[in-house]
This record gives structure tokens, sequence and C-alpha cells, in this order.
């Protein structure tokens, strides 16, 4: 049977769904209105406060669920820019999305969103509210493969912060930036493991130490103030100093939103946390396994760099992304759930 839309009102929304590393992605094709705005972040702001229904019908059931991410696609400020994206999620819209960078890298080329692409690797400039993100993308004989990107200047904020945490007492935390901001602590501090502790228990511990952070530590921003926000907490196994061994990790973000895969910024934001103490050096390459599905990027600080007065690095991050389908979303007019709704 031919399939067609059903009856409807409104634009019909068109996407392409994807993953990387088991985290979701979905990516808005068509069906959004003008997105106004003369710079990235100013399209941002306008989004958060004109078209955010969109976002909670794109994001929550019955169409998404409680952990979707989402990107949508925008005109970039930038020159030398091949695109803008905003990143969007349960709670609203991220700054930088590493698993999101890597699938846009990937359906940028496969979409004809760049120039001819080149064999071995395409190059895609994508304009992410942090900044400019260089991709590359393995292409040849028309396929594309893995992606690599080279992240914004990533810096360790903050090391060795005391907060004082719900549940568990005093509490040592790093905060570090890539992309976004992130609180870094070792899950053993709460008698957790990673890979092996119930994912309830891990976002448990991650979610109190961001209240915590959020309220105890301020944070900045060289460059602006809308990037000047903490956006979660990652658990990790401890193991921060330099092995050919992976080392495990699980972040908690935005509204108690479980990232799937080891997390693009996430891993840009631990390596420059590695290099600024010392324990990983420039081109070592070191392997990020998610404590959720096993998946793995890797990771290496390739360059020295400044952010503001911040000592800082550019981060080489490497993952697969994969398709998992298309689909065209339409409202009815007496469905009284149309526009999403969320359970935890």
């Amino acid at each position: 049977m031919e399939m067609q839309l059903p009856p409807h009102e409104g634009d019909e929304l068109s996407v392409v769904d994807m993953h990387t590393g088991g985290e979701p992605l979905r990516v808005v094709l068509s069906g959004y209105p003008e997105v106004k705005g003369d710079s990235l972040l100013s399209k941002r702001r306008y989004v958060r406060e004109h078209l955010d229904h969109l976002r909670r019908l794109l994001m929550y059931e019955p169409r998404g669920h409680y952990d979707m991410y989402g990107a949508l696609i925008v005109d970039s400020e930038m020159p030398e820019a091949d695109l803008g994206v905003l990143f969007m999620h349960n709670e609203g819209y991220s700054t930088m999305c590493g698993h999101a960078v890597i699938a846009l890298g990937r359906l940028a080329v496969d979409y004809k969103l760049v120039k001819e692409p080149q064999s071995p690797e395409t190059q895609v400039n994508i304009h992410c509210p942090c900044g400019l993100v260089k991709v590359f993308v393995e292409y040849s004989d028309g396929v594309t493969g893995g992606v690599r990107f080279l992240s914004v200047p990533a810096f360790a904020f903050a090391t060795d912060v005391m907060v004082t945490v719900e549940g568990y007492g005093d509490v040592t935390v790093d905060i570090s930036y890539g992309g976004a901001f992130y609180a870094f602590v070792d899950a053993r501090r709460f008698g957790l493991d990673v890979t092996k502790s119930t994912t309830r228990d891990l976002v448990d511990a991650a979610t109190a130490v961001t209240k915590a952070v959020k309220s105890q530590v301020k944070l900045h921003h060289p460059t602006s103030d809308d990037l000047a926000f903490l956006y979660g907490t990652i658990l990790t196994d401890g193991k921060d100093s330099y092995s050919s061994d992976a080392t495990a990790n699980i972040c908690v973000f935005a509204d108690a939103q479980v990232d799937r895969s080891p997390t693009g910024s996430g891993v840009t934001a631990r390596v420059a946390l590695q290099h600024h103490k010392g324990l990983i050096q420039l081109n070592q390459t070191r392997m990020f396994q998610s404590g959720a599905t096993g998946s793995q990027f890797t990771g290496k600080a390739v360059e020295e760099t400044k952010c503001g007065d911040f000592k800082a690095v550019v981060v080489e991050v490497a993952g697969r992304a994969f398709y998992t389908g298309v689909s065209h979303f339409v409202q009815e007019p007496d469905d009284k759930l149309t526009h999403g709704f969320l359970l935890k």
C-alpha cells in the first residue's frame, strides 16, 4: 500500500532520525516557520521565546520520549559555515552537542548540504551556538562513514571545588568546558559504578550534583553570557590517567536526561580537564566508553590555545552515526495531547 499522510491541520514537520552511539538525534528538515535573528545566538533566543511549542511537539511523547534529542538546521551569519544548527532536548536548547555534530556531518554530505564531497574526507563547517565546529566525514565511492570533529577551545574552569550535595554531604567536583559546562565526579564517591549500577541511582547522584553546583558555583564564559550555565554532570570511573584501555562515563544533562553515547561535548570537556591536570599529552588518543550502552568515542587534545584568560585546547572527537528512519509528523485538530507530554 502506498503511504500517504492522513488528514491533518497545520504544517507537516519532516525529520530524519539518527543515532550516534545509541543517543538519538531528530533532525528537522522542514515545517518550521522562519527563525528570526541576525546571529545564531539570537536565533536560539527566538525559538525559545516564540517557537518552543514545536520543540515540545517533536521531543515529547507521543512523537518522542523523555530522552529525545533534536537539531534544527538554520542559516548562519558566518561566511565559512556550511550550516547553522540549534540543539534541543527535554528542557530547552543547548550550546553544543558532539553526538549531534557527528550525525549532522554525515547527514550534510548525504543530503548534499555541502559542496561536492571529497575523498577520503569531506569537511563540513557547522556553526553551533558555542562557535564554529570543523567536522570531517569519511567519504569513498558515494558512501559516508566515520566522523571526527575539532572542538571550539575547551578548558578546565575549576578543579577540586567543594560543594554540599543534598543527601551526600560535601563532594569535590571538577568543572570543565567543551562547548558546554559539565561537572565531573568519580562515581565511586557515591558507591556507584558507571557501567554496573542502576541508571536510576546514577541519575539521582548526578542530578543532586548538578543542583548543588548550579546553586553554589557561579560560572562565566569569556565570550558570551549565553554560554555560562551548567549543562549537566558526568560521572566517571575515575580512570583519568592516560591508558590504552577505555575509560567509562555517563552524562546526565538538561532535566535528568541520560546520554546513551559517551557524550561528544563531554568527552571534549573531559580531555581538556585531563590535559589541564597533566594526565594526557597532546595527540594521545583515549577511548571513552558510554556507561549506558558501551558505545565508544575517541578523543585527543590536538592543539593548545586560549579562551579569554583560560589556557585551552582544541580537542578532536571521533565516532559513528547511523540512520534509523524518516518521519512526517502531523497534528489532528481534536487531539488533546497533540502538543506533547512527558512521563518520568
